[in-house]
């Protein structure tokens, strides 16, 4: 992080200003609670809300493969950043190399899409007060998978061990600087924000059907646990030389409305091609933007992660707020996506479960406002 802002302060000292504020930060107190990214992102949070166009948080880092997670609406700016840096032990760039391990791995998907996916995220960095408390757009970048491992928070967890092991000639220290800072100095300089909403559209679709799918999944499971009890199964297949208590019966599982979320992402989906095609046109064309327009529309898409925020929060974590994105009640650093509804499906609360399904179509019809408003101002 260090070397990627000495290397931006030497490139303002040719004369070099960028349109857009650059702060670097260095937390303090990560691992109790988060505690340093925390409180700053509380004090500053209203004029982060009408400021901050993107967080980019950088962790752990050793020698191996590009993984990024964030905001699906920076996917296709994590490909073209990505293209432009070269893995210092293959000469490819880092998004191919990145692509051929997960084809390697079993990634069927990958192969038929042209570029790398990343992860939506859940917690254990810094980026979640930034991202699921106060709606920012956020990217988590790091290098990884040949540094080994197993010192993590032990007392082997070392310069001594990191210049030996994780990455013994720094390379991908310097790849890592070369990417955040590449995609610094890109969010910097843009003319329009450099968000597409394409990616995360095919995301929150691809949850809706997992939820789908989910419930789906629990009534089959639930009514082969009925046939058991009812045939007395579990106590026939226990040991009886063992006291045994039966699992108890649950409670059928009712057939769930999800239009309110398949018609929001139906939505999403039309706006989105919209957008894409006003945006594509704009910068084709050789007439420029007035600078009020710009204003407009830039405003529009800082904000836009914030569309995605309910001020009640989730239920009994009020302080997460995004609909999309949250750490799992019980899995801590784990992704929970369309947290809501989905831990009410868990739980097996069918009265919040359609609560939430309300509550985050609502916020996804947010999102799609926010992108047609963005689509007329750039016709």
């Amino acid at each position: 992080m260090v070397e990627e802002a000495y290397a931006i302060g030497q490139l303002a000292k040719t004369g070099w200003k960028p349109k857009r504020t650059i702060i670097y930060a260095s937390w303090d107190g990560e691992e109790p609670g988060l505690l340093g990214s925390t409180e700053w992102a509380e004090e500053h949070a209203a004029e982060l809300a009408r400021k901050a166009i993107v967080y980019i948080n950088s962790d752990g880092n050793s020698r191996g493969f590009l993984n990024v997670g964030g905001s699906h609406s920076l996917q296709h700016f994590v490909n073209q950043v990505g293209q432009n840096v070269t893995d210092p032990q293959t000469g490819v760039s880092v998004i191919e190399r990145s692509r051929a391990r997960h084809m390697v791995q079993g990634n069927k998907k990958i192969t038929e899409r042209s570029e790398l996916p990343i992860s939506p995220l859940g917690s254990g960095s810094d980026y979640t007060p930034f991202l699921q408390h106060l709606g920012i757009s956020s990217l988590n970048i790091g290098y990884g998978g040949e540094g080994g491992g197993g010192v993590y928070h032990s007392r082997y967890d070392s310069y001594d061990h990191f210049r030996r092991f994780g990455d013994p000639s720094f390379e991908y220290e310097v790849a890592l600087s070369k990417t955040a800072g590449r995609a610094v100095l890109r969010f910097a300089s843009a003319d329009i924000i450099p968000h597409r909403f394409a990616d995360m559209t095919k995301n929150i679709r691809s949850y809706v059907n997992e939820l789908k799918q989910l419930v789906e999944t629990m009534r089959t499971e639930t009514k082969h646990a009925e046939n058991l009890h009812r045939m007395n199964s579990y106590v026939l297949a226990a040991d009886p030389e063992t006291t045994y208590f039966p699992p108890s019966p649950q409670s059928s599982v009712p057939y769930i409305n999800f239009a309110p979320l398949e018609n929001a992402v139906a939505q999403l989906d039309e706006v989105t091609a919209d957008y894409d095609k006003s945006l594509n046109s704009a910068l084709a064309s050789n007439v420029e933007l007035t600078s009020a327009n710009l204003l407009s529309v830039n405003m529009l898409l800082q904000s836009m992660e914030q569309r995605l925020r309910d001020p009640n929060g989730l239920p009994r974590r009020p302080w997460y707020k995004h609909r999309i994105y949250a750490p799992g009640y019980y899995t801590g650093y784990g992704v929970k996506t369309l947290p809501g509804v989905r831990e009410a499906i868990e739980q097996r609360n069918w009265e919040e479960t359609s609560q939430q399904i309300t509550l985050t179509a609502e916020a996804i019809s947010r999102y799609a406002g926010g992108i047609e408003e963005a689509a007329e101002i750039l016709k």
